[in-house]
Formats: C-alpha cells, structure tokens, sequence
C-alpha cells in the first residue's frame, strides 16, 4: 500500500492573474496618452471601445497568434510580440514604446485584494511561498512596488531560465529552491495546461478559474488546502 502523501509544506504561486493583475485597459490607455500627448484623443465618444475592440481583433490575426509563442522567454521576444500586436491599433500605433513602458512600470501589475492576506496566512502557518512565472521581465518589481517581496522565498521566472510553462524544470526548480519535496508542495495557478503541468512532476496542483476580476480572485480556498 502506498504511503499517505505528505503533508503540504510549500506553496507555488503563478503571478499574472493568479495573484496579481493588469491595471484596467482604461488606466493603462490614459497613461500611455499622457507619455505620448494623445491623452485627448480617449476622451471622445467610444474611443476607449473602439481600442478594446481593436485589440481584440488584432490578437486573432496568425501573424499576431504566431508573435506569441514563446514570447516569454525573452524580454526582446516579448517586446516584438506587444509591439507586433499593438501596432493594429490606431490608438497605440506610433506610440508602442510609451505603451510598453507603462506595461511594464512597477505600479502596473495590483495584487487582488486577498493576495495579501492568503500570503501572510500562509506565512503565519510556517509554509514557505514561490512563485513560478511565464513572465518576460522581473516580476519583483512588482511586489516590492505593493511590498510583499519579503513574502516571497524565491521566484522561477521563465524569462530567466529559457523555459515555459509547462515545463518541469520550473516547478522543480522552484521546489529545490524551497528545499520543499515536491509532493509536499502545492502549485495555485489559472492555467489547466501550463500551471496543470506542475501534478506531472508530482505537485499537488490547484486551478483557479481563468477569469476576468474586478474583487477578491478566490485566494482563501488555498488556506483549505493546507489544513
């Protein structure tokens, strides 16, 4: 008879909309007009709308899919792929640098409101928090900007190690870096495929629903787990 798994000793966050998010299309917009003096331009009717719209439409187009594979492997690969995308906007055309710059500003990337205290009950209950990211800059930034870096005891970012999501180096990596076993370690994230990847590795694995959110991202159900 095989032994009870262990019990968990370490938890494995992915970070873009698992723990944190992208200020709202509308903040983003106005920023990136008031770097590059078309701030007015939002301000007529529908015009925030008309961007989404765009936007929407450009990320369907192939050459736009195929920019995206494996954009987060670099920060030049991720670089082409915003610019390669943003460009079929008229809003942003001629203005892709400013928009990656507010893209990528500290203060561009929240935390949903149950970040915080999912992180430091889990740091009340002695677990010890990584993160692992398809992420294409130094997502630290991030959480120092909210001050929750301290939360962390290490991050695996895919832009630094050559590797995506779902590959097991990742989460194994990450796990070593816990000096947590991996069947002792719980992976949270949104994505069944690239996240999912971790229970191949013999992670414990918690999917979050792949959803837009304006209030709490259902964090707490974490502290469940690690009863």
């Amino acid at each position: 008879m095989a032994a009870p798994p262990p019990e968990v000793e370490a938890v494995l966050f992915d970070f873009s909309n698992t723990i944190f998010q992208m200020i709202d299309l509308e903040t983003w917009l106005r920023r990136v007009g008031e770097t590059s003096g078309r701030l007015a331009l939002l301000d007529e009717p529908g015009a925030v709308a008309e961007i989404s719209r765009q936007l929407r439409e450009a990320f369907r187009l192939p050459a736009v899919v195929a920019l995206q594979e494996g954009r987060d492997l670099s920060p030049e690969r991720h670089r082409l792929a915003m610019i390669g995308w943003w460009r079929h906007a008229d809003f942003l055309r001629g203005a892709e640098e400013e928009a990656y710059g507010q893209l990528t500003a500290p203060d561009a990337w929240i935390p949903y409101p149950d970040t915080g205290p999912t992180l430091y009950a889990l740091r009340d209950r002695g677990l010890r928090i990584g993160i692992v990211s398809d992420f294409a800059w130094d997502l630290r930034t991030h959480l120092a900007h909210h001050g929750l870096e301290d939360l962390f005891d290490g991050c695996v970012i895919s832009y630094e190690q050559g590797r995506e999501k779902p590959d097991a180096q990742l989460f194994l990596k990450a796990c070593a870096g816990l000096g947590a076993d991996p069947r002792a370690t719980l992976m949270v994230g949104d994505n069944p495929v690239r996240d999912g990847g971790a229970a191949a590795c013999g992670l414990r694995t918690y999917i979050l629903p792949a959803e837009n959110r304006t209030g709490e991202r259902g964090l707490s159900d974490v502290l469940r787990l690690v009863t």
